[in-house]
């Protein structure tokens, strides 16, 4: 299987260039709200909705992983300067490889004005409802700033499928264009 892992700060583009990524290769698209709008319904941001999104996908990983699936775009902000998010990476690389899959590390990067501007935007918020306060969105986003490192820093990924993409004034479909050309997908 060939998992391709899609990542970078909020408002980035990860889901928007992930589904053009799924339409010019057919691997699945499983972008990070799909578990995160399924349970906030239920248990808001609390602890007992990321136990379970961390489960949920999981099982969903070892699944594909064990199915004969093509392939699986999966998209994931991640905070470099935390270890649990090291650790996650490196479970789902562990569940992805034991099958014989390999991992491509996609990260997207963009300014912060380039991703407030995208933060409202009616197709982001068309799939992700708990982005609908716009205003929340954008405090967390602004706020995230000073709290975490969400791109990488030059030879942080020491992986031999990795690129990364300034995203600001590229399309969506330029993007995953470029994504597919460099891992052959």
């Amino acid at each position: 299987m060939k998992f391709v892992l899609l990542f970078g700060p909020q408002a980035v583009g990860k889901m928007t260039v992930g589904q053009e990524l799924e339409k010019m290769t057919g691997l699945k698209l499983f972008h990070n709200h799909m578990t995160i709008e399924l349970l906030h319904p239920f248990f808001g941001f609390g602890p007992e909705a990321w136990r379970l999104t961390d489960l949920f996908r999981m099982e969903i990983f070892k699944s594909a992983a064990a199915s004969g699936l093509e392939g699986l775009i999966f998209t994931y902000v991640w905070a470099f300067d935390m270890q649990e998010d090291w650790d996650y990476v490196e479970r789902i690389c562990k569940i992805v490889e034991a099958d014989g899959g390999e991992v491509y590390f996609a990260e997207l990067e963009a300014g912060v004005e380039t991703r407030l501007a995208r933060n409202g935007t009616p197709h982001r918020l068309l799939h992700k409802p708990t982005k609908r306060n716009v205003e929340q969105s954008e405090k967390e986003l602004l706020g995230s700033l000073d709290k975490h490192r969400l791109n990488s820093v030059p030879g942080e990924i020491d992986r031999p499928h990795y690129m990364r993409i300034d995203n600001s004034t590229l399309s969506p479909e330029e993007t995953a264009r470029r994504i597919k050309a460099n891992f052959r997908l």
